[in-house]
């Protein structure tokens, strides 16, 4: 089975992608629909998820409260799981993010984020090392309410917001809300303006917000070794 449809990936320019307004980003589908399915179904179990909460950020950010799951290549993950990560590190993936992303070299960091009722996103920039991120959203339509919320929002701030900042939503020209249901992706390029947020979620106190990200770093000694020291693992081939 293939679960990346790389094709509407190779369907993108880059002139298409850098063209989009606050910034670049791509919020389309990329799964196959069977692979989608085979996903959503064996998703990690909460009881392997750290929670993070009350975690400070930078310049006085709200903290992003959530359960989290890093990837590592040892990990005991589902069939369809390891397939998909094993596409997501095929030359096939990475030429085509660098592509867009107008990156050289890229390397990949892989995490499952749940989200639980109560706990949202402040509006914040991703870190600076960052080229960008591909979220890959799994609450199928029939087994999320949107009234609950949870949607991912581009936020417009006029290119006048410090990156180094805490600002409220009232503080945006525009806010644009993705799709984030049933087989729905992100492509997010970063800046210091690429400002993003998630609005409280209420939801019923057993269900969760489901994220996989694949966080797109640069081929640097100096994170490498960094990464190394705080945990986080890279995905090399």
């Amino acid at each position: 089975m293939n679960y990346l449809d790389i094709d509407k990936l190779r369907a993108l320019s880059t002139e298409q992608f850098m063209a989009v307004k606050p910034y670049p980003f791509y919020n389309e589908p990329m799964l196959t629909d069977a692979g989608f399915a085979d996903l959503a179904q064996n998703l990690p179990g909460l009881e392997h998820f750290a929670a993070i909460m009350g975690k400070e950020r930078r310049a006085g950010q709200a903290p992003h409260d959530r359960y989290s799951l890093e990837y590592t290549p040892d990990m005991e993950v589902p069939r369809p799981w390891q397939e998909f990560i094993g596409e997501l590190r095929s030359d096939a993936y990475r030429n085509e993010i660098q592509r867009l992303l107008g990156a050289r070299k890229v390397e990949f960091r892989f995490h499952w984020h749940y989200t639980p009722s109560g706990a949202d996103v402040s509006p914040h920039c991703d870190a600076r090392r960052e080229h960008g991120s591909h979220l890959f959203y799994f609450n199928p339509r029939d087994q999320w309410d949107p009234a609950w919320g949870g949607a991912t929002l581009a936020l417009d701030d006029g290119g006048r917001l410090d990156y180094n900042s805490a600002p409220d939503y009232e503080d945006f020209d525009d806010i644009i809300e993705f799709d984030t249901l049933g087989n729905a992706s992100a492509l997010m390029l970063r800046s210091d303006h690429s400002w993003h947020a998630v609005r409280p979620i209420n939801c019923p106190e057993d269900k969760l917000r489901k994220v996989f990200i694949v966080v797109i770093n640069p081929d640097n000694l100096f994170w490498k070794v960094r990464d190394r020291l705080i945990g986080k693992t890279i995905q090399r081939l």
